[in-house]
Order: structure tokens, then sequence, then C-alpha cells
């Protein structure tokens, strides 16, 4: 034998045998491969809310909106836009009439003339600003020898705790609560007349006790309260514990001299001047808006409605204890006191 056949058994031999193949093995079938084929899958979008922009045309579902609702929403698009050029054009107008009138400072006689109509007027929007509920927080404070300047209709009347009671705080010191006497004053002999009928109803019990005083005043001119009932919950005498007023200072022909002289006459320890007032707004564009209906308002209403209440309880030299604001910062509340020396 040969070297190169040699080579070549001894290779076949260790390779091993080689395996014949089976008859019973399908061939092939090319037809069965090409309908197999498919297209290679989509890739998995993130947002699976957005279109598969490589779809085939057609496959996309369409959304079309109702000829209905869109009617609607053409008539709806139509009436807001006339709506909101209605108002602009009053308000223009309003302006425009506002700024040609010559309003004194002093207004506060437009509510002899109001008086009869000033609940029904304020109503609806005292309730969309949740006033009532304000009016309730603050006069609830009240204690002692108490003293409601501009007093108005009485809106404040049913939130009084009249009578004093005796009572222990949180951190255990005795003190009391409720109202010792009460006096209301307003500059309209019409609102404080209305201020009384509605007390003598809704209190009856303590309107004939001496203890509840109506007057038509000056704020400036509101002297001590008398000494028979007024000791102050600091012991002195002459003081009055707790000065409330509501809507005043807008009105007021001089409301730094009047919270200035309201100072004088409440106790200097413990006593509290509680108010709620309107007036600028902690932005220009609505500040803008006041300055340019304030002297039509005036006239109409008797209040100045663009007046800078921080400004004023500033100049009068009060000592302030709490401050909020709301409304876009048209409606303030302040907790005052007497400042000490």
């Amino acid at each position: 034998m040969s070297a190169s056949r040699a080579g070549r058994s001894a290779l076949k031999a260790a390779k091993g045998p080689t395996a014949a193949p089976s008859r019973t093995a399908k061939k092939p079938n090319p037809g069965a491969a090409s309908s197999r084929h498919t297209s290679p899958p989509l890739p998995k979008r993130a947002n699976p809310h957005l279109l598969n922009l490589n779809a085939a045309p057609g496959t996309q579902a369409t959304h079309r909106v109702p000829p209905r609702a869109m009617t609607i929403l053409g008539v709806s698009v139509l009436a807001m836009s006339t709506y909101c050029g209605y108002l602009y054009t009053s308000y223009r107008r309003e302006v425009a009439q506002a700024q040609s009138m010559a309003v004194p400072e002093d207004v506060s006689d437009r509510y002899n003339h109001t008086a009869g109509t000033f609940d029904a007027d304020v109503e609806m929007s005292e309730k969309l600003m949740r006033l009532g509920a304000k009016r309730r927080e603050l006069v609830q404070r009240a204690r002692g020898d108490v003293l409601e300047v501009s007093c108005g209709t009485g809106r404040n009347l049913e939130y009084y705790e009249l009578g004093e009671k005796r009572m222990v705080d949180e951190k255990g010191r005795a003190g009391v609560r409720g109202c010792r006497s009460v006096t209301f004053v307003d500059l309209s002999p019409e609102m404080v007349a209305m201020t009384r009928t509605k007390f003598e109803k809704l209190h009856p019990g303590f309107a004939g006790t001496g203890r509840v005083e109506f007057r038509a005043q000056d704020a400036r001119d509101v002297p001590p309260p008398p000494r028979p009932h007024a000791q102050g919950q600091g012991g002195q005498g002459g003081y009055y514990d707790t000065i409330v007023q509501t809507m005043g200072l807008c009105s007021m022909p001089d409301p730094a001299g009047a919270l200035k002289h309201l100072g004088t006459i409440t106790e200097p320890q413990q006593g509290r001047i509680l108010l709620i007032e309107h007036g600028r707004s902690h932005y220009d564009w609505l500040n803008r808006v006041l300055d340019n209906l304030a002297p039509a308002h005036a006239d109409r209403h008797g209040c100045w409605w663009n007046r800078d209440i921080g400004q004023i309880v500033q100049a009068s030299g009060l000592e302030v204890v709490e401050e909020q604001r709301w409304h876009f910062g048209t409606t303030w509340r302040y907790v005052l006191r007497p400042r000490r020396q």
C-alpha cells in the first residue's frame, strides 16, 4: 500500500463511521419557507398613545368630531367673545364716566340714602367671598367692654357672645370670655337705627340691661366708656377691651386719624382692635382697575375701595399683632393694639 493511501485510511478511522442518510427524512420544501416568511415586528413604542408612523396607510384609527359638537363649540366661542367684548366696552365707558366725576373725599353721607337696600346690595358678594365666616371668626374674639365703630346695618350682631363667662385657657390661665357691654357707633343715623332694630330682635334679653348703646357719631369723637362697667381686663377703668371695625376705613374721611384715636381708648395691656377691611391688591393690574372705577364706586356706594389699608395702619402708629389678606390681597384682616412705649 502506498504511503498516501495508508494516510487516508488512518484519517477516516480517526473520524469514525459516517451515518448514512435516512430514507424517511423530509426533503426541504422551498414553498413552505416562502409561506412562513413574515415582516419584522415593529419596534415597541415608548408611548402607546402615539401614532405608528411606519404603519401601512389606512391602518390607523381616525377620530372625527361630531358636527353637533362642533356647532356647540362654535356657538360657545362666539358667545364668550361677544360677552368679553361687552364687558370691555362697559368697562371703558364706566372708566370714562368715573374719571369725569368730581367726587369729594368724604362720601359717608351716601349711606343715609342706601341704608334700606344695603344688606341686599352686599349679600351675594359677601356669600361668594365667604365674608360671613371671616366676620364670625373675628367678632367672636371680642371680650369685655366692646366698641364697634362703622357698625353699618349690624351685619356682625349674630356673632357676638354677650355676657361674661369665666374660663381657663390652654395654658391654664384664668380669664373672662364674652362681652360685658357693647357700644355701636356709625356716622349714619339711618344705619344706627337699623342696627338697633336688629339687635333688639336678636338679643331681647340683653337689650334691656343697660349694657348696650347706639350712637350716630364720628369714630374720632368717641369718648372712653363710662366707668360703672368699664374696668378693663387689665384692671384699668376708662378703656375699651376690644374695638371692632369691619369695612369701615373705606368710608371714613380721615381713616388714619380715626385709628389713632381708637388706640387712645383701647386698654393698653391686653386691649385689641380687630379689623376686616377691603382695599388695594397685591397686583398692579387689579389696582389699576380699582383706581379707574374708584370715583364712580365711591359716589354710588360711599366707599373708596382703592385705599391702601397697610399704609393707613402704619400711619396710625398702632402695633400689628396679626395680619392676613385674601381675594388677591383686597381683603385685609388686622389685629392691632396700642404701641407699647
